[in-house]
């Protein structure tokens, strides 16, 4: 039996924080595709939670701390009180969600549907042929076009949503251009279809049919790459004995669904009568605090499991839960042929992409993670980098994704919600907001507004999103940094100081296995001293060295940041000697011997990023122990090139 861990970890208290409720399973539509839907005049409309109870429900959830809704269907504006149920909700709920046919928008609720929030309606093809063959409803694509037309004339801001399938995704690229042209906005649905929450076999036939094949769903829904170095599996998985199907996800979740009949269970997905509370019979607290918990022992996994999806090994790469299995087969435990054929063309993406976009080096033991969205090229770095390519994933981590389109990010919405300003100085305005940072590329004049870059990480800095504005930049390829920042080193001067690291204006040497830092700024001889001593010993670097505390000890490593010369490498040595470089006519050692005075010295010559009071206090405690810890001198010397003698004195 193959065992899983859930390595996800949430500080966030189990509060329902999300609410997803249906109005209605009725629908004007007959979509090929839909596992939901019951005609518009079915009799079960008549069951549905009245407006009073939903009432009562928005108020409890609200009361446990429920400030977010989903309000969907079914078709929720085919009930009549639709205006007031969604003036109820979002009069007191932001964010929240909408999502519609369009088909039966009015001036008015144009109008309604003005309050901010996300109002996501689905587009079913280019033509209204294609799109009245998906909906078998003759007219539907005029009333929809007709629906987007009272948005647009009441100004209200809206998402088109693209519902790929066999049946219309010849024409998903015109789908787009349509999209474009009708909102700034447009999303894609979801790129495969669930079976029928009623278990038809005629409707899961077609559904059947509608489905894309897997190439196609990876195409239009590419795996997330972002955490293949983090062993995080699916939360639907049991972990080790646990053969609770739904324990890991209850555990996690923050979010509840309440069906049109008032049925509340976790997951929208979830349509076995058995896991759903009546709301109608009891409380919203009794559902969430008591019900909903229980499910996790109601759900187990059986010698059907074992035999197929529990004993996979490739469960990393598949989308396969409990819930879809019961939807397509009545049984929890099934395996569903579909998400296995999903699954292999999953993990040739995955190696492809990998062998393609993504590369790993190594510096001062930690290991940075470069994906980008254009694939890399042998001539993608400057050669430098070659010193520091690394086969794979280490224990210290930095993953960064390059993008090249600010369209992704937008930006106007990143500048008015960006947060406390902590620095402005061309080419960058920094801000701090909800344990990120948010890096702007800004010009240097102040009348020029343009976003050039933007960057956002988290709060160690050791996960990051960089956005470009163009591709031209990557393309042309000689980078000098892996950010495609000016230096790295506004990165990684931040993380190394949470590793009792930082980097210096220093040159790094490796002479008989000891490593010899040679301090000081620009023009102060680091170049002359690395060139002199070449033959000496392996150059680390001429311009910046990091030093870093080890279990063992201090060490400096070498970086790709270097000056005139070019010799770079990424060895390390203990720290065995800081020559403070002084030119002058005679080249001798004169001792520092006061702690003090050596670290007086050394905090000049500390390579500066962002600088905050928190990062202050690790560098200075770091200074301290250098101080304490390594022999300093005030190297002075000439250009006779004797200062060979003088280092050899030295060792």
């Amino acid at each position: 039996m193959q065992q899983y861990t859930i390595i996800k970890e949430t500080n966030i208290p189990r509060l329902p924080l999300e609410g997803e409720i249906d109005l209605t399973c009725r629908c004007n539509l007959r979509c090929r595709h839909c596992w939901l839907r019951i005609p518009a005049n079915d009799p079960s409309g008549k069951k549905e939670l009245s407006f009073d109870e939903i009432g009562r429900i928005i108020a409890e959830a609200r009361a446990m701390g429920c400030r977010s809704w989903s309000i969907s269907g079914g078709e929720p504006m085919l009930r009549p009180d639709f205006a007031g149920i969604f003036d109820m909700i979002t009069s007191s709920s932001l964010p929240y969600s909408l999502n519609t046919n369009g088909t039966l928008i009015t001036p008015s609720i144009a109008r309604l549907l003005k309050r901010k929030g996300a109002k996501m309606v689905a587009l079913y093809g280019a033509t209204k042929e294609v799109h009245d063959q998906i909906t078998r409803t003759p007219g539907s694509f005029e009333a929809t076009m007709q629906g987007f037309t009272y948005l647009r004339e009441a100004k209200t801001g809206f998402t088109v949503q693209l519902i790929p399938m066999r049946g219309n995704y010849h024409q998903y690229e015109a789908m787009i251009e349509l999209a474009r042209s009708l909102s700034p906005v447009y999303r894609m649905g979801a790129p495969w279809l669930y079976f029928s929450a009623c278990g038809s076999a005629a409707r899961n036939r077609e559904i059947s049919r509608q489905r894309l094949d897997p190439v196609s769903v990876i195409d239009l829904d590419p795996p997330n790459t972002m955490d293949d170095d983090e062993k995080i599996t699916t939360a639907l998985s049991p972990s080790g004995e646990d053969d609770r199907l739904f324990a890991a996800c209850i555990d996690e979740c923050r979010t509840f669904h309440i069906d049109p009949y008032g049925g509340m269970t976790f997951c929208p997905f979830v349509r076995d009568p058995a896991l759903r509370y009546n709301l109608r019979k009891g409380s919203f607290s009794e559902a969430w605090d008591d019900f909903i918990p229980s499910i996790t022992d109601k759900v187990r996994y059986d010698s059907e499991y074992r035999e197929n999806c529990g004993s996979c090994n490739k469960s990393t790469d598949c989308r396969w839960c409990p819930a879809y299995a019961y939807l397509e087969h009545g049984r929890y435990s099934a395996k569903v042929s579909y998400l296995c054929r999903l699954t292999d063309k999953t993990r040739d993406y995955r190696k492809n992409w990998q062998l393609h976009h993504r590369r790993y080096f190594r510096i001062a033991g930690i290991t940075i993670r470069v994906d980008s969205d254009i694939p890399f090229t042998e001539k993608t770095f400057d050669p430098k980098f070659k010193k520091f390519r690394a086969a794979g994933p280490g224990d210290e981590m930095i993953i960064l994704r390059h993008h090249f389109s600010l369209k992704e990010l937008n930006v106007s919405d990143l500048i008015e919600n960006s947060g406390k300003e902590v620095y402005r100085r061309a080419p960058w305005a920094i801000y701090s907001k909800d344990r990120s940072w948010i890096y702007l590329g800004i010009a240097p004049q102040k009348c020029d507004k343009t976003i050039h870059c933007a960057a956002v990480f988290n709060e160690d800095h050791t996960r990051g999103r960089i956005y470009n504005n163009s591709e031209a930049l990557f393309r042309q390829g000689n980078l000098h940094s892996l950010t495609m920042f000016p230096s790295d080193q506004i990165l990684l001067a931040r993380t190394l100081a949470d590793r009792q690291a930082c980097f210096f204006h220093a040159a790094g040497m490796i002479i008989n296995g000891k490593g010899f830092l040679f301090v000081g700024h620009s023009g102060a001889g680091k170049t002359t001293a690395a060139k002199m001593l070449k033959k000496q010993g392996e150059v680390l670097c001429d311009d910046r060295i990091i030093v870093r505390h080890h279990t063992n000890g201090l060490r400096i490593h070498g970086t790709w940041s270097h000056g005139d010369l070019a010799d770079v490498s990424a060895a390390s040595a203990p720290l065995s000697a800081i020559l403070f470089l002084e030119k002058s006519p005679a080249n001798r050692l004169v001792p520092v011997t006061k702690q003090k005075e050596t670290a007086q010295l050394l905090v000049q010559y500390v390579v500066k990023s962002l600088v905050t009071a928190d990062w202050w206090e690790k560098i200075l405690a770091l200074i301290e122990n250098i101080a304490g810890e390594v022999p300093a001198y005030r190297l002075q010397f000439d250009k006779s090139g004797r200062i060979n003698d003088t280092i050899e004195k030295l060792l």
